[in-house]
């Protein structure tokens, strides 16, 4: 990033940057001293003040500076909102809930859901889905999704259960190699202890295709919500009927889904055949 380069011209990590440059100078501190204050390398702090860091400046680091610049929550706030930025608004509100959520059931129809999705398998699903933006804003999208991943490096990270109908597996997003990459990560996945992953197959017929694609969210201190989305945003209740209903629906999902060990084995199957 050019120093000359005028703030209107800067993408928010580059604008985030600089401000964090311009903060530590004044405060007369190197970037080996935020990195030591922070708990990062002086290399880290060189890419998050030339905002070439990928995929972004974690949160631990912006508070960490919030902490030694003592600005409060500025800089935390500022990187949160260049994250909602790269969300659609209706999202945000559920974005802040998953971060906080003690457990986590989903189950998904046709596309693997955004916490299990890999770079290449979200950015070619963000290149179908907005096809008439550039490509900084495609990246930005990609970033924002990956980040989500985030609440699995909680000191408590969720207990995350995911229900993946056959037919996210089956669906070429991409490409073959896109695909094989995907499957990939879910193998990876499934061996987490925090995460349990079943597949439902095509086989499983009728009760399967039942439910559309819904998320359950759950909590230490509040309620329990459940998140549901259209082609015009996305929706959480928490009326105890609903969420009733809907644990009921999982639990039927559970039954009819394939064990844990079995859908691995279906999807080192399909992996095969994407490599082949």
């Amino acid at each position: 990033m050019d120093e000359t380069t005028p703030p209107e011209h800067l993408n928010p990590l580059q604008r985030f940057g600089r401000d964090i440059k311009q903060v530590r100078l004044a405060r007369k501190l190197t970037q080996k001293h935020l990195g030591k204050a922070t708990g990062y390398s002086e290399g880290y702090v060189s890419k998050v003040e030339s905002g070439t860091l990928l995929p972004r400046p974690s949160e631990k680091f912006a508070k960490g500076c919030d902490l030694t610049f003592g600005t409060a929550e500025l800089f935390a706030g500022l990187l949160r909102r260049i994250e909602e930025g790269d969300h659609p608004s209706w999202f945000v509100p559920y974005l802040n809930l998953e971060r906080k959520a003690s457990r986590i059931l989903d189950y998904s129809t046709d596309l693997v859901m955004g916490l299990l999705q890999t770079e290449e398998y979200a950015r070619a699903i963000f290149r179908a889905y907005f096809s008439r933006e550039d490509e900084e804003a495609i990246e930005g999208k990609v970033t924002a999704r990956l980040r989500r991943r985030e609440v699995f490096e909680r000191d408590t990270p969720p207990s995350f259960w995911a229900i993946l109908h056959e037919a996210c597996l089956r669906t070429v997003v991409g490409d073959a190699e896109v695909m094989a990459g995907q499957l990939e990560f879910l193998l990876e996945a499934a061996a987490s202890p925090h995460i349990k992953l079943q597949v439902m197959p095509f086989s499983a017929g009728a009760p399967a295709a039942h439910a559309k694609p819904f998320i359950v969210l759950r909590f230490t201190d509040s309620r329990t919500v459940l998140y549901t989305e259209t082609r015009v945003g996305g929706r959480m209740h928490d009326s105890e009927q609903t969420i009733d209903a809907a644990l009921d629906d999982y639990d039927l999902l559970r039954a009819h889904a394939l064990s844990p060990d079995r859908s691995v084995a279906l999807i080192k199957t399909l992996l095969k055949e994407y490599r082949a």
